[in-house]
């Protein structure tokens, strides 16, 4: 069986008068998807920095790639694994940190819906600090697909420490360090709702039980949430310099990826410290405003990185955006607002529907275009079209 045979699937239900419950494109699923949504999550989900040219920018950056198709090679079978800190993992896809995918769902438990999605297509999930259910109960749901913690790094060590320490216990793959997010970015959308959820109690069960963090409480969260949701917003952005890598170096044994990184530059200072893995990303356009598409700064950073594992995001919304990026040299793509809406949706069954669309159309790509493996998408496959 083959990720291409999910159309097979949706041809041969269409025999039987069933057609797809969900849309099968992007364009079509961002607005059912946003009308599902309570404003306060849309404004969040949606939303870019500044009049969101980043974002915009992201997403066009793919149109000027095409992919040559190679004929005379057809091949049946495609092998679209990939090697990730010591794993085999089936794809070369996964699921970005959402701050808010707890909400996203109807039932308010998305980070659950995401798990489950993970363990029924072996996509990981990197797991946001920010969650609606503690760590270890998302982590139980990962099945046998590995999943990663995405370390919002608060100034307080010891809280750091203690979630990372936590991520190692629940069987956590990896920690993903965001080092663009210590202070918000300039958010109209969220702005003109005054909205930032985790300051309404949203998204904080890590903090919320963590032991340490509980320690430096008066009251439990439980008995004065007030005070326990001002304590975070106190601790919550730590402005990490490369002096404090040596730090988040020495807290675990786990694969250390940093995240936010577009200048080759700080890929070797981030080589040099020790990191087991680049995150080229640009947030989607939700941090910073100005302009530079991550995509436009992978090849640079795959340079740089000289071997070293490059995870890629920003921008990503179709399959072929998926092969566009491998063949730039990412090693891993990951997938944002697509996910949240399918969430919003369907919660794990639109997930699931969204990463085999995904997949579906990236595996035929590699078929019609003849490329077999991951390692046939190299620089040269591609061409800048304008």
């Amino acid at each position: 069986m083959t990720y291409a045979d999910y159309q097979n699937e949706i041809y041969f239900n269409g025999l039987r008068g069933v057609l797809p419950s969900l849309p099968m494109t992007y364009a079509d699923l961002e607005p059912p998807a946003q009308a599902a949504m309570s404003p306060s999550v849309l404004s969040y989900v949606a939303g870019g920095a500044g009049d969101e040219y980043t974002q915009r920018a992201n997403v066009a950056a793919f149109q000027r790639w095409g992919l040559f198709p190679r004929m005379m090679v057809s091949p049946t079978e495609r092998d679209l694994s990939v090697d990730l800190f010591g794993m085999r993992l089936p794809t070369p896809l996964f699921m970005v940190p959402v701050g808010v995918i707890g909400l996203c769902t109807q039932d308010g438990h998305g980070d659950l819906a995401t798990a489950r999605a993970a363990a029924r297509t072996g996509v990981p999930m990197v797991a946001s600090t920010l969650t609606v259910d503690p760590m270890e109960e998302v982590a139980e749901e990962f099945g046998d697909t590995p999943g990663f913690f995405s370390l919002y790094t608060p100034t307080d060590r010891e809280v750091a420490e203690s979630l990372v320490h936590r991520a190692e216990a629940a069987g956590f793959k990896g920690i993903v360090v965001t080092l663009d997010t210590w202070i918000a970015g300039w958010r109209p959308r969220d702005l003109t709702a005054g909205n930032f959820p985790q300051l309404r109690g949203h998204c904080l069960a890590n903090y919320f039980s963590d032991p340490v963090f509980r320690s430096r409480l008066a009251k439990s969260p439980e008995d004065d949430p007030e005070a326990a949701v001002m304590h975070w917003a106190k601790i919550f952005g730590n402005p990490l310099t490369w002096n404090d890598l040596s730090w988040l170096r020495s807290i675990t044994d786990l694969p250390l990826i940093l995240k936010g990184i577009c200048h080759p530059d700080d890929v070797r200072r981030a080589k040099d410290g020790g990191v087991d893995g680049i995150y080229c990303s640009n947030h989607g356009g939700r941090q910073a405003n100005g302009g530079l598409p991550a995509l436009d700064a992978l090849p640079a950073v795959v340079e740089a990185a000289d071997g070293l594992p490059v995870l890629f995001d920003s921008g990503v919304r179709t399959g072929a955006d998926v092969i566009k990026a491998l063949a730039l040299g990412a090693t891993a793509v990951g997938i944002g607002r697509p996910y949240a809406y399918g969430a919003a949706l369907g919660g794990t069954d639109g997930i699931v529907h969204v990463l085999r669309a995904l997949l579906a159309e990236a595996d035929l790509l590699m078929a019609v275009d003849g490329y077999p493996t991951l390692a046939d998408l190299t620089p040269d496959t591609l061409q800048r079209i304008h």
